[in-house]
């Protein structure tokens, strides 16, 4: 926010914007445009639907797949958060072939599902989903957060998974760089994770509204001065729509399940197992350095919740990877993923990124045309 916007006697045209952006939102309830690109499902498994996002009428989606995967605990419309700041819609604008893997709700009922299931079972089922969907072609993954540890750790487990690249944007491998979760492994050193199996038998994992007050309290100064801020951009159209965008994935977080949290919350935070011998899963262990497929490393100069420095860190696990790139963009944890700059920095280096991976697999589209022509 420039000192512009904190002007507090307004010039007229701001006048004039906030009065027209005011009267919009009395009228229509909101300023965003909240639509959410249509789909079409292709799979549905228990907590594993899968579905194709349906492309504008004058692009014909080509070339390689596209999955994007979620973190637990978010809305999947994370990839769709509104018009004009939806990486879905940019990817079909663009004549990507773009899918979407979605876990569904989650409640008690899932209190023992666990990362066996998450990492074994239904990373696999989308990836080949998608891949006979495309006729066959490798999967290129986009992970956000936990979404981008998922993609990575399934890589590792089951190298045979027709996976063409990964893309792991704020997803943060080294937790001691994670300020937030000091306190959390002072108390872990502690309790050794006894309070995850207590969360676990009383809830069956992070209910929904812990889940939410825990995402909003990580930007505890933005949300307090948000007042505020909102009566100094009442003129900025832009800002009110991803404020209101926002707010609406934020009230539509989703319950964590208890076994997986127990195992995030033991092995990803307490032993910070992605950067030393790695995550046990069904008595077996997966290190990050059985990765064998190209990976691009996002982060998010502002992001409080993954680090520059805890996020770069994946790029000193990914050694059995022939090529690791690390870039970084603005923007706070969902930010840099679906922000208002994200369009000009993380989407342009994921487009960049896409079209060299399908010129390095030799791959080209149905019509024989190679993919990175069609823009």
């Amino acid at each position: 926010m420039n000192m512009d916007d904190m002007k507090v006697i307004p010039s007229p045209r701001h006048l004039h914007a906030a009065v027209s952006n005011i009267g919009h939102k009395l009228l229509y309830g909101r300023v965003a445009d909240l639509r959410p690109m249509p789909t079409q499902m292709i799979g549905d498994e228990p907590r594993c639907s899968v579905y194709r996002y349906r492309p504008p009428k004058d692009v014909i989606p080509t070339g390689p797949p596209v999955l994007l995967i979620p973190p637990l605990a978010s809305p999947a419309s994370c990839y769709d958060l509104r018009r004009g700041c939806s990486l879905a819609e940019h990817l079909v604008g663009t004549g990507r072939r773009a899918y979407l893997l979605d876990y569904g709700m989650m409640g008690f009922a899932d209190r023992a599902v666990g990362l066996e299931e998450w990492i074994g079972e239904v990373m696999p089922q989308a990836i080949r989903a998608v891949s006979a969907d495309a006729d066959g072609q490798p999967v290129q993954l986009v992970g956000w957060c936990l979404g981008g540890i998922f993609s990575l750790l399934a890589a590792a487990d089951q190298p045979e998974l027709p996976i063409s690249s990964i893309t792991s944007i704020a997803a943060p491998v080294d937790t001691t760089a994670m300020p937030m979760t000091m306190p959390l492994r002072q108390l872990t050193w502690l309790t050794r994770g006894a309070e995850a199996t207590l969360i676990n038998m009383v809830f069956g994992g992070l209910p929904q509204p812990v889940v939410k007050r825990a995402y909003q309290l990580v930007g505890i100064d933005k949300y307090l001065l948000r007042p505020f801020v909102i009566l100094a951009n009442l003129h900025n159209a832009e800002f009110l729509a991803q404020m209101e965008a926002v707010d609406h994935f934020t009230n539509t977080m989703i319950a964590y399940p208890g076994r997986t949290f127990g195992q995030v919350y033991r092995q990803f935070f307490r032993a910070n197992g992605l950067m030393n011998e790695g995550i046990e899963i069904g008595g077996r262990r997966i290190g990050l350095d059985a990765v064998r497929v190209p990976v691009l490393v996002i982060a998010g100069h502002g992001d409080g919740i993954a680090p520059v420095k805890a996020v770069h860190a994946l790029t000193r696990r990914l050694a059995g990877s022939p090529e690791v790139r690390f870039e970084t963009a603005p923007g706070g944890h969902l930010g840099v993923l679906t922000g208002r700059r994200a369009r000009a920095t993380t989407w342009a280096h994921l487009d960049t990124w896409l079209d060299e991976g399908t010129r390095r697999h030799g791959l080209r589209s149905p019509r024989g045309v190679p993919v990175a022509t069609i823009r």
